[in-house]
């Protein structure tokens, strides 16, 4: 029986034939009345006649077009009058309402005999029970309302006789895992169960769909249960596979990516068997390149969440390699000659779906997360013989390899570089055009990832290998050589390239006569990167390059040259940079003038040159300087209108709505619905903010008449702009020098600038409590304490300090939820199981963020000296908790902090000892050297700042520091080495023996002092350097016995920091009188000396002591 009447009916039956219509006015009607008549007056009627409609109508197309239309309207947002709160329309009805249609849903879906109707009629009921699941809706007594009959129901449809029936029923638990409860799940269980042994293959896929689903739905301690069905869902891949059906098993492979994404572990008593099964599928060419692609995921996915298990299975590598090069030689198959290949103009055609670019994606993943020891052992079985190979895609697939390999392979493949070299060199004089194409790219890969060694080590085989490439007869290989030296050019230092500049660049100028277009951009490029590596160099060729430029950037503004002319801008504003604004004279003013006839030639929204166009105006500003102020004028409006932009936001009701976005636009999917976000015009703004840092850091003074309308209009709404990460990064790095360029102009005292900065700080300490994201939230902090540099002693006041204590606290806080949550998830990874890139991404965002925490309390203590304290003690507890933490970065968190009381607190900071004593001392014997650095540095500290309160303990600190000068690897300077502890520690030796010589007893003084002689030199850290050796010339130059018994040994430590500059300016000069007076009262021979040491270290003393 209808719940509504026969007219109610009818009127709607007569919407539906509108929305249909292919009328176009007829249909805007439709949609017209749909809005106003039905949704925002009667929506009940609306939504329980289409639940009737689909349960009562004859008309198969009535049926469809009413479930896809619920779907639809019930989902759409609709705010409440009297609340203003935006909610989904059913639940906008009453709780009798919304039973009376859920129950017709049901009927609807049970009655169905239509598959194709049936699953619509699922999606509608998917969208409720999605409702239900994301809002708390409450029932009449005050309970929430989970709609328990769907549950019910659902177990019922997925024991049906019908195969289409108990597909439907998965396909809606696939949509709304979170309608299972925790109390269900043992029941689910074994409806999962029957669904994946069901003689039905699209049961049994649909089955392993809602799983997949509902697996990723639930916490890592309830995922064990449900281990025990992996099995037989890989059972259902087999029938599949041996059928050859590419489609059923493209999806199927699917979902076990998306279960090994979210448990890669459960698979691993049936990884060997995984491996074998997925390994058959990849090397099958009867099965479609898709499927092949999804099965290569799939075990590319393990590599990626799972390296430990994957380089356990003996057959893993050594398949996935081999099956990696047999796709990558998929290349090129209807085109022997390459002659469509060389034809091609767009360069960018996307080949994502292509075995090759599969293989080698494939491979790059494969030598990042299993290493080079995994790797290169089977890579390298096959490479010999594949590059000497008479078939060219063989040779080609060879060289790719070793480009997909060399990041990941680095460490290994940085000591056999000769070798590769010997791989890949020949390959550029290859008949074949795209092996040669292959080898510059391998040669260019190579260059970046090889950076340094290649440059200096491989300059002569890179650059006459690559040079006459150049000259190819294939404009694509050329543009591909170009391409590559940009690679190695852009890592090169101005002395390396000085040999080749002329040979290189006269090549280059011919590719700008080519007729290709692509080639000439790419030229242009090229030179650009040149100048910018060979600086002053670069100047011999200047006279005939900037011609050439400014006659292509006066040419008419036509679309095709746009790029070209970009390409142009970006190549001259580099040069002008390289060769200096001396070298230019007028050029530079014309080049400006150019700049600015392009900028008012700009109309399409499309033009590259707008984006390019920014950038030069950046580097125009470096190389002119003031004299660039006059043209801000013309400069800066666009600049501006880019950096104001507001955020363009749509809500996307469905999934057609989704289909018709355009590119340039991020989706983000929230409660059934997607937000867009157009991120085209936020990279822009992005960017806008950059160049505004540019100028303000470069103009100072000059460009203060801008900074009260960008801070107001851009920097205050961009650090809480919260539709772009970036643009919030940006705003911050762009206070600082708004407030430094204000400061220039006006000075700190200034009414103007104490105005600009209460309401800058006002604005970024707002921001330190709201930012959500940690990366971007040590941006904030970086911002802070920054803005605080700038403005200077006491700049903060009382509630300033305090509010940024409770940010603190607050970030604190969650910092310690986040750890917990990692410890709980570390504690369930099995042994041997590494952390993903995601959590390790987490961890060093934490370290990052306690960092710049770390340096905004250090910026304020020095600033605010005794001041700050009684706000910084409100977070003592967390001092204290985590200075005796297991996690290292936490340790050395406290540790800092303690050194700033010490510092900038003085004898003062005796209050706090009971807090800060042991912690130095343990600090001082920790095994990661970065502890043992802060505690030392503490020590010195105490005895340099702290008095009479804290000599005892300065005294009582010399037996661990010298301790900490004789661990195994004290004077290593790689990750796992203690260099900088070492270095500390005998710097805060010396602060001891100068400031607290009198507590030092036992041993003597004199004796402490000869054995602290044996822990020098500091040729690391340039603050610790300057205590140390001013203690040094302090003892020289008052003739003290032990310097004077060491004379070899402190002229051999003088002359090693003078190399390492560690010691600069006056206290050089002081050091090296010191040092001469030394030789001369201990009677050294000078030249014997200077024998003694090694060839850098000689030179140094010659120049110094000569």
């Amino acid at each position: 029986m209808s719940a509504l009447s026969p007219e109610v009916h009818q009127a709607l039956g007569t919407l539906l034939q509108g929305l249909q219509s292919t009328d176009n006015t007829v249909r805007a009607n439709a949609e017209k009345e749909l809005s106003e008549q039905w949704v925002n007056q009667r929506p009940e009627m609306l939504l329980m006649g289409l639940a009737e409609q689909m349960a009562g109508s004859e008309d198969e197309g009535v049926r469809a077009f009413a479930a896809v239309l619920f779907r639809r309207v019930s989902a759409r947002a609709v705010k409440e009058v009297q609340s203003g709160e935006t909610k989904d329309l059913f639940l906008h009805l009453n709780h009798g309402q919304q039973s009376q249609i859920r129950s017709k849903m049901l009927e609807a879906h049970a009655q169905e005999q239509k598959g194709h109707i049936r699953h619509k009629i699922g999606d509608g009921i998917a969208e409720l029970a999605r409702q239900y699941t994301d809002e708390q809706v409450l029932s009449p007594d005050g309970s929430r309302d989970t709609w328990p009959e769907l549950l019910s129901a659902l177990f019922q449809a997925s024991n049906s006789p019908s195969a289409d029936m108990r597909q439907s029923a998965f396909k809606i638990f696939e949509s709304t895992p979170g309608i299972i409860e925790k109390q269900h799940e043992s029941a689910v269980l074994e409806v999962f169960n029957r669904g994946i042994r069901d003689e039905d293959a699209e049961v049994r896929l649909a089955t392993m769909q809602a799983f997949a689903s509902f697996f990723q739905s639930l916490n890592k301690k309830s995922q064990h249960k449900y281990y025990a069905l992996i099995p037989e869902i890989l059972n259902t891949l087999v029938p599949l596979k041996e059928a050859g059906d590419s489609e059923q098993l493209t999806k199927a492979l699917v979902t076990v990516i998306e279960l090994a994404e979210a448990s890669s572990k459960m698979f691993k008593g049936v990884f060997s068997q995984l491996v074998g099964l997925t390994i058959s599928m990849i090397s099958d060419k009867d099965l479609d390149d898709q499927c092949r692609q999804n099965a290569l995921e799939l075990m590319a996915t393990f590599a990626d969440y799972n390296p430990a298990m994957c380089r356990k299975e003996p057959a893993y590598t050594e398949n996935m390699v081999t099956q990696c090069l047999s796709l990558m030689t998929d290349v090129g198959l209807d085109d022997e000659d390459a002659e469509e290949w060389n034809a091609q103009e767009d360069l960018d055609a996307d080949e994502s779906d292509s075995n090759h670019v599969a293989g080698e994606q494939c491979m790059d993943r494969l030598a990042n997360k299993l290493g080079g020891a995994a790797v290169l052992p089977p890579t390298f079985t096959w490479l010999p013989r594949m590059i000497t190979s008479s078939n060219w895609r063989d040779r080609h697939a060879a060289l790719m390899a070793i480009s997909a390999i060399s990041e990941g392979c680095a460490d290994l493949m940085e000591a056999e570089l000769n070798k590769v070299l010997e791989l890949v060199v020949p390959a550029l004089s290859d008949p074949h055009p795209r092996v040669r194409w292959a080898g510059c790219n391998a040669l260019g890969q190579m260059s970046s990832d090889f950076k340094g060694t290649m440059q200096t080590k491989y300059d002569r085989v890179v650059l006459q290998a690559l040079i006459p490439v150049l000259g190819a007869p294939e404009p694509r290989v050329q543009s591909h050589a170009a391409a590559a030296l940009v690679n190695f050019c852009e890592e090169s230092e101005k002395s390396t390239l000085e040999p080749y500049l002329d040979a290189l660049l006269e090549q280059l100028m011919q590719l700008l006569q080519n007729p290709k277009r692509f080639v000439q951009e790419q030229a242009l490029s090229t030179i650009a990167t040149v100048a910018d590596s060979a600086e002053g160099a670069f100047g011999k060729w200047y006279g005939r390059l900037m011609p050439l430029l400014f006659n292509v950037l006066t040419q008419p503004n036509e679309r095709e040259l746009r790029l070209l002319r970009a390409k142009a801008m970006e190549c001259a504003t580099l040069i002008a940079i390289a060769v200096g604004k001396e070298r230019m004279g007028q050029d530079a003013v014309q080049l400006v003038n150019i700049l600015g006839t392009v900028q008012g030639s700009l109309i399409d929204d499309d033009d590259p040159q707008e984006q390019y166009l920014l950038h030069c105006w950046g580097r125009m500003c470096r190389v002119l300087g003031q004299d660039f102020v006059p043209y801000l004028p013309a400069v800066m409006p666009p600049l501006l209108k880019l950096a104001t932009a507001k955020a363009d936001i749509q809500l996307l009701e469905d999934d057609d709505n989704v289909a018709q976005m355009e590119e340039g636009w991020e989706l983000v999917p929230i409660k059934g619905k997607y937000i867009g976000i157009k991120t085209s015009t936020l990279d822009d703004k992005y960017m806008a903010i950059e160049l505004i840092t540019v100028y303000a850091s470069k103009l100072e003074a000059g460009f203060a008449q801008y900074v009260p309308e960008i801070m107001d209009q851009v920097a205050y709404s961009g650090i809480a702009f919260f539709f772009h990460d970036p643009v919030r990064v940006a705003a911050a790095k762009a206070i600082p020098q708004l407030l430094n360029s204000f400061k220039a102009a006006h000075g700190l005292d200034s009414p103007a600038y104490r105005d600009l900065w209460a309401k800058t700080l006002e604005k970024v300490l707002e921001v330190l409590e709201t930012e959500p994201a940690i990366e971007t939230l040590a941006e904030m902090y970086q911002c802070f304490y920054e803005s605080v540099e700038v403005t200077g002693k006491d700049c903060l006041s009382n509630p300033d300090m305090e509010k940024f204590i409770s940010s603190a606290e607050s970030v604190l806080k969650d910092y310690q939820i986040r750890v917990t949550e990692r410890n709980a998830e570390a504690a369930d990874r099995d042994e041997g199981e590494e952390l993903d890139d995601d959590l390790q991404l987490e961890i060093e965002d934490d370290q990052t963020l306690l960092s710049d925490m770390n340096k905004a309390f250090h910026t304020i203590f020095k600033n605010q000296g005794q001041s700050f304290v009684p706000h910084w003690e409100r977070l003592l507890s967390y001092y204290d908790l985590f200075v005796s933490s297991p996690d290292p970065t936490q340790r050395q968190w406290a540790l800092c902090i303690f050194d700033d009381v010490l510092e900038f607190c003085g004898p003062g900071s005796w209050t706090y000892s009971s807090h800060i004593i042991q912690p130095l001392i343990d600090g001082m014997r920790d095994d990661v050297p970065a502890n043992r650095q802060a505690a030392c540095y503490g020590a010195g500290v105490a005895a340099h700042k702290g008095g009479e309160p804290w000599a005892e303990f300065a005294a009582a600190s010399l037996p661990i520091l010298f301790q900490v000068t004789q661990r195994p690897g004290a004077r290593s300077d790689d990750d796992s080495g203690g260099v900088f502890a070492t270095e500390n520690a005998c710097a805060s030796i010396a602060k001891i023996l100068r400031f607290n010589a009198g507590k030092v007893t036992s041993p003597g003084v004199d004796e402490v002092i000869s054995a602290w002689i044996d822990t020098l030199p500091v040729v690391n850290d340039e603050e610790a350097a300057p205590f140390a050796y001013a203690f040094l010339a302090e003892l020289i130059d008052r003739q003290h016995p032990a310097p004077l018994a060491k004379a070899s040994a402190c002229f051999t430590a003088i002359v090693q920091a003078l190399e390492a500059e560690t010691l600069q300016g006056q206290l050089a000069q002081r050091i090296v009188v010191a040092a001469k007076k030394l030789v001369q009262t201990a009677g050294l021979d000078a030249n014997q000396l200077f024998a003694g040491l090694g060839e850098g270290s000689r030179e140094t003393a010659m120049a110094f002591f000569s």
